[in-house]
Protein backbone atom coordinates (compact mmCIF):
# COMPACT_ATOMS: atom_id res chain seq x y z
CA UNK A 1 0.00 0.00 0.00
CA UNK A 2 1.29 3.44 -0.77
CA UNK A 3 2.07 5.48 2.14
CA UNK A 4 2.68 9.37 1.30
CA UNK A 5 5.91 10.77 3.17
CA UNK A 6 6.46 14.35 5.10
CA UNK A 7 9.63 14.94 3.62
CA UNK A 8 12.93 13.14 2.18
CA UNK A 9 15.19 12.81 4.47
CA UNK A 10 18.37 11.42 2.57
CA UNK A 11 19.30 11.19 -1.07
CA UNK A 12 21.66 8.76 -2.36
CA UNK A 13 23.26 8.66 -5.88
CA UNK A 14 25.53 5.81 -7.08
CA UNK A 15 27.77 6.58 -9.73
CA UNK A 16 27.24 9.94 -10.94
CA UNK A 17 28.95 10.75 -14.13
CA UNK A 18 29.87 7.14 -13.97
CA UNK A 19 32.70 7.88 -11.17
CA UNK A 20 31.24 10.04 -7.98
CA UNK A 21 28.56 8.58 -5.20
CA UNK A 22 26.01 11.29 -3.72
CA UNK A 23 24.87 11.11 -0.24
CA UNK A 24 22.64 14.09 1.12
CA UNK A 25 21.15 14.05 4.63
CA UNK A 26 18.44 16.84 4.27
CA UNK A 27 16.95 19.15 6.66
CA UNK A 28 12.70 18.89 6.64
CA UNK A 29 12.53 22.74 5.92
CA UNK A 30 15.31 24.41 3.76
CA UNK A 31 18.03 23.03 2.23
CA UNK A 32 20.72 25.02 -0.37
CA UNK A 33 23.38 23.06 -2.44
CA UNK A 34 26.57 25.31 -3.62
CA UNK A 35 29.10 24.90 -5.41
CA UNK A 36 31.56 25.76 -8.20
CA UNK A 37 29.91 25.73 -11.92
CA UNK A 38 29.95 22.10 -13.47
CA UNK A 39 30.25 20.28 -9.77
CA UNK A 40 27.01 18.50 -10.86
CA UNK A 41 24.33 21.01 -8.78
CA UNK A 42 21.88 20.41 -11.50
CA UNK A 43 22.44 16.84 -12.02
CA UNK A 44 21.70 16.18 -8.73
CA UNK A 45 18.62 17.79 -8.45
CA UNK A 46 17.39 16.76 -11.72
CA UNK A 47 18.28 12.95 -11.25
CA UNK A 48 16.37 13.01 -7.92
CA UNK A 49 13.12 14.53 -9.71
CA UNK A 50 13.26 12.08 -12.37
CA UNK A 51 13.43 9.31 -9.91
CA UNK A 52 11.06 11.03 -7.71
CA UNK A 53 8.74 11.50 -10.67
CA UNK A 54 9.16 7.41 -11.24
CA UNK A 55 8.10 6.86 -7.73
CA UNK A 56 5.02 8.59 -7.88
CA UNK A 57 3.73 6.86 -10.32
CA UNK A 58 4.55 3.72 -9.39
CA UNK A 59 7.27 2.50 -11.74
CA UNK A 60 9.73 1.65 -8.51
CA UNK A 61 9.51 -0.03 -5.38
CA UNK A 62 11.10 0.76 -2.08
CA UNK A 63 12.33 4.31 -3.27
CA UNK A 64 15.31 2.33 -5.02
CA UNK A 65 15.73 2.87 -9.15
CA UNK A 66 19.70 1.94 -10.45
CA UNK A 67 21.52 4.65 -8.98
CA UNK A 68 19.28 6.79 -6.57
CA UNK A 69 17.83 5.88 -3.48
CA UNK A 70 15.72 8.44 -0.81
CA UNK A 71 15.18 7.74 2.77
CA UNK A 72 11.79 9.35 3.67
CA UNK A 73 10.03 10.43 6.86
CA UNK A 74 8.59 8.54 8.29
CA UNK A 75 11.17 5.58 6.68
CA UNK A 76 8.15 2.94 5.97
CA UNK A 77 6.56 6.16 3.31
CA UNK A 78 7.05 4.61 -0.08
CA UNK A 79 6.67 8.42 -2.44
CA UNK A 80 6.59 11.80 -1.46
CA UNK A 81 4.38 14.10 -3.10
CA UNK A 82 6.32 17.15 -4.59
CA UNK A 83 6.58 20.25 -7.69
CA UNK A 84 9.78 21.24 -9.38
CA UNK A 85 10.09 25.38 -10.85
CA UNK A 86 12.91 26.20 -13.10
CA UNK A 87 14.14 29.42 -13.70
CA UNK A 88 15.43 30.14 -17.12
CA UNK A 89 12.75 31.83 -18.80
CA UNK A 90 13.30 30.61 -22.38
CA UNK A 91 10.97 30.60 -25.85
CA UNK A 92 9.03 27.35 -26.33
CA UNK A 93 9.88 26.03 -29.15
CA UNK A 94 7.81 22.49 -28.89
CA UNK A 95 5.21 23.12 -31.72
CA UNK A 96 2.67 20.77 -30.85
CA UNK A 97 2.92 22.01 -27.15
CA UNK A 98 2.40 25.35 -28.28
CA UNK A 99 -0.95 24.15 -30.71
CA UNK A 100 -2.61 21.84 -27.73
CA UNK A 101 -2.62 25.54 -25.28
CA UNK A 102 -4.70 27.53 -27.94
CA UNK A 103 -3.13 30.75 -25.99
CA UNK A 104 -1.28 33.19 -28.17
CA UNK A 105 0.29 35.22 -25.56
CA UNK A 106 1.66 31.53 -23.61
CA UNK A 107 5.39 32.15 -25.48
CA UNK A 108 8.27 31.22 -22.54
CA UNK A 109 8.61 28.43 -20.45
CA UNK A 110 7.23 30.74 -17.75
CA UNK A 111 4.26 31.68 -19.56
CA UNK A 112 3.41 27.90 -19.56
CA UNK A 113 3.96 27.34 -15.99
CA UNK A 114 1.74 29.83 -15.36
CA UNK A 115 -0.32 28.61 -17.63
CA UNK A 116 -0.82 25.26 -16.19
CA UNK A 117 -0.93 26.97 -12.59
CA UNK A 118 -3.96 28.54 -13.22
CA UNK A 119 -5.82 25.62 -13.77
CA UNK A 120 -4.44 24.58 -10.37
CA UNK A 121 -5.48 28.31 -8.55
CA UNK A 122 -9.05 27.63 -9.57
CA UNK A 123 -9.06 23.62 -8.50
CA UNK A 124 -7.60 24.97 -5.53
CA UNK A 125 -10.14 28.06 -4.94
CA UNK A 126 -13.01 25.19 -5.62
CA UNK A 127 -11.28 22.63 -2.53
CA UNK A 128 -11.32 25.97 -0.25
CA UNK A 129 -14.88 27.07 -1.47
CA UNK A 130 -16.09 23.54 -0.21
CA UNK A 131 -14.53 23.65 3.06
CA UNK A 132 -15.75 26.68 3.58
CA UNK A 133 -19.15 25.88 3.14
CA UNK A 134 -18.96 22.45 4.61
CA UNK A 135 -17.76 24.44 7.98
CA UNK A 136 -20.44 27.37 7.64
CA UNK A 137 -23.35 24.75 7.24
CA UNK A 138 -22.02 22.35 9.97
CA UNK A 139 -24.48 23.92 12.77
CA UNK A 140 -21.22 24.54 14.72
CA UNK A 141 -20.84 27.92 16.09
CA UNK A 142 -16.87 27.10 16.44
CA UNK A 143 -16.47 26.49 12.74
CA UNK A 144 -16.97 30.24 11.69
CA UNK A 145 -13.23 30.86 13.16
CA UNK A 146 -12.12 27.76 11.43
CA UNK A 147 -14.29 28.93 8.05
CA UNK A 148 -12.39 32.37 8.31
CA UNK A 149 -8.84 30.02 8.47
CA UNK A 150 -9.20 28.59 5.38
CA UNK A 151 -9.25 31.68 3.33
CA UNK A 152 -6.33 32.71 5.09
CA UNK A 153 -3.60 31.66 2.67
CA UNK A 154 -5.46 32.95 -0.14
CA UNK A 155 -5.40 36.36 0.83
CA UNK A 156 -1.74 36.39 2.32
CA UNK A 157 -0.39 35.04 -1.27
CA UNK A 158 -2.56 38.15 -2.59
CA UNK A 159 -1.18 40.59 0.04
CA UNK A 160 2.00 39.11 -0.40
CA UNK A 161 2.52 39.59 -4.16
CA UNK A 162 0.86 43.27 -3.73
CA UNK A 163 3.75 43.99 -1.74
CA UNK A 164 6.20 42.59 -4.11
CA UNK A 165 4.52 44.50 -6.80
CA UNK A 166 3.88 47.86 -5.18
CA UNK A 167 6.71 49.77 -7.01
CA UNK A 168 5.48 49.01 -10.30
CA UNK A 169 1.76 49.52 -9.43
CA UNK A 170 0.17 46.37 -10.09
CA UNK A 171 -2.37 44.50 -7.75
CA UNK A 172 -3.93 41.84 -8.05
CA UNK A 173 -7.90 41.71 -8.96
CA UNK A 174 -8.90 40.07 -5.93
CA UNK A 175 -12.29 39.74 -7.53
CA UNK A 176 -11.41 37.17 -10.60
CA UNK A 177 -11.11 33.53 -10.14
CA UNK A 178 -7.81 33.46 -12.62
CA UNK A 179 -4.97 35.48 -12.04
CA UNK A 180 -5.04 38.86 -13.02
CA UNK A 181 -3.64 42.19 -12.66
CA UNK A 182 -4.57 45.62 -12.52
CA UNK A 183 -2.10 48.81 -13.08
CA UNK A 184 -3.23 52.66 -13.93
CA UNK A 185 -6.99 51.19 -15.09
CA UNK A 186 -5.63 48.49 -17.46
CA UNK A 187 -5.66 44.83 -16.74
CA UNK A 188 -2.66 42.54 -17.46
CA UNK A 189 -2.64 38.95 -17.70
CA UNK A 190 -0.06 37.31 -16.07
CA UNK A 191 2.06 36.67 -19.54
CA UNK A 192 2.53 40.49 -19.63
CA UNK A 193 4.76 40.58 -16.44
CA UNK A 194 8.45 40.78 -16.35
CA UNK A 195 10.78 37.87 -16.13
CA UNK A 196 11.27 38.73 -12.88
CA UNK A 197 7.64 39.53 -11.74
CA UNK A 198 6.22 35.71 -13.15
CA UNK A 199 8.97 34.11 -11.92
CA UNK A 200 8.09 34.99 -8.62
CA UNK A 201 4.62 34.87 -9.13
CA UNK A 202 5.17 31.20 -10.30
CA UNK A 203 7.13 30.20 -7.30
CA UNK A 204 4.46 31.44 -4.41
CA UNK A 205 1.61 30.49 -6.80
CA UNK A 206 2.89 27.12 -7.10
CA UNK A 207 3.31 27.04 -2.89
CA UNK A 208 -0.36 28.02 -2.53
CA UNK A 209 -1.79 25.68 -4.04
CA UNK A 210 -0.35 22.87 -2.26
CA UNK A 211 -3.08 24.30 0.16
CA UNK A 212 -0.53 23.61 3.05
CA UNK A 213 0.82 20.17 2.73
CA UNK A 214 3.66 18.65 3.29
CA UNK A 215 5.80 17.71 -0.12
CA UNK A 216 8.87 18.95 -1.18
CA UNK A 217 9.58 21.92 -3.68
CA UNK A 218 12.57 21.37 -5.67
CA UNK A 219 13.74 24.49 -7.30
CA UNK A 220 17.31 24.86 -9.76
CA UNK A 221 19.16 28.74 -9.17
CA UNK A 222 15.64 30.42 -8.44
CA UNK A 223 17.61 33.71 -8.38
CA UNK A 224 18.17 34.30 -12.14
CA UNK A 225 15.50 37.63 -13.06
CA UNK A 226 14.92 38.08 -9.49
CA UNK A 227 15.88 41.26 -7.75
CA UNK A 228 18.43 41.47 -5.12
CA UNK A 229 16.00 42.00 -2.32
CA UNK A 230 13.24 39.51 -4.03
CA UNK A 231 16.56 36.94 -3.20
CA UNK A 232 16.73 37.57 0.31
CA UNK A 233 13.00 37.58 1.13
CA UNK A 234 12.34 34.15 -1.42
CA UNK A 235 12.78 31.61 1.01
CA UNK A 236 11.37 33.43 4.02
CA UNK A 237 8.13 34.11 1.86
CA UNK A 238 8.01 30.49 0.58
CA UNK A 239 7.99 29.48 4.68
CA UNK A 240 5.47 32.23 5.24
CA UNK A 241 2.72 30.86 2.71
CA UNK A 242 3.60 27.21 3.59
CA UNK A 243 5.45 26.24 6.85
CA UNK A 244 4.95 22.90 5.89
CA UNK A 245 7.30 23.01 2.50
CA UNK A 246 10.76 21.35 2.27
CA UNK A 247 12.87 23.06 0.18
CA UNK A 248 15.66 22.13 -1.73
CA UNK A 249 17.39 24.27 -4.18
CA UNK A 250 20.70 24.96 -5.96
CA UNK A 251 22.38 28.51 -6.22
CA UNK A 252 24.65 31.17 -6.96
CA UNK A 253 23.29 34.02 -5.11
CA UNK A 254 24.32 34.55 -1.28
CA UNK A 255 21.51 36.59 -1.29
CA UNK A 256 19.90 33.75 -0.93
CA UNK A 257 21.30 32.61 2.48
CA UNK A 258 21.40 36.14 4.49
CA UNK A 259 18.47 36.18 5.46
CA UNK A 260 19.02 33.19 8.38
CA UNK A 261 20.01 30.31 6.16
CA UNK A 262 23.60 30.08 6.23
CA UNK A 263 23.31 26.54 8.35
CA UNK A 264 20.90 24.91 5.71
CA UNK A 265 23.77 25.49 3.21
CA UNK A 266 25.68 21.69 1.71
CA UNK A 267 29.03 21.98 -0.74
CA UNK A 268 28.34 19.55 -3.02
CA UNK A 269 32.21 18.28 -2.11
CA UNK A 270 30.89 17.76 1.46
CA UNK A 271 28.42 15.08 -0.06
CA UNK A 272 30.35 13.42 -2.47
CA UNK A 273 31.91 10.39 -1.84
CA UNK A 274 34.59 8.99 -4.14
Amino acid sequence: MKKQANYIKRIEIKGLWGRKDISWNLRPDVNILSGVNGIGKSTILNNSVSSLSLLEGGALKNGVQPGVSFIFSPEDATYIHFDVIRSFDRPLLNSELLGKIGNQKVKTELDWQLYQLQRRYLDYQVNVGNRIIDLLTSGNPDNQTKATEVSRPKTKFQDLVDDLFSETGKKIIRKSNEIQFEQDGDILSPYQLSSGEKQMLVILLTVLVQDNQAYTLFMDEPEISLHVEWQQRLISLIRELNPNVQIILSTHSPALIMNGWIDAVTEVSDITVH
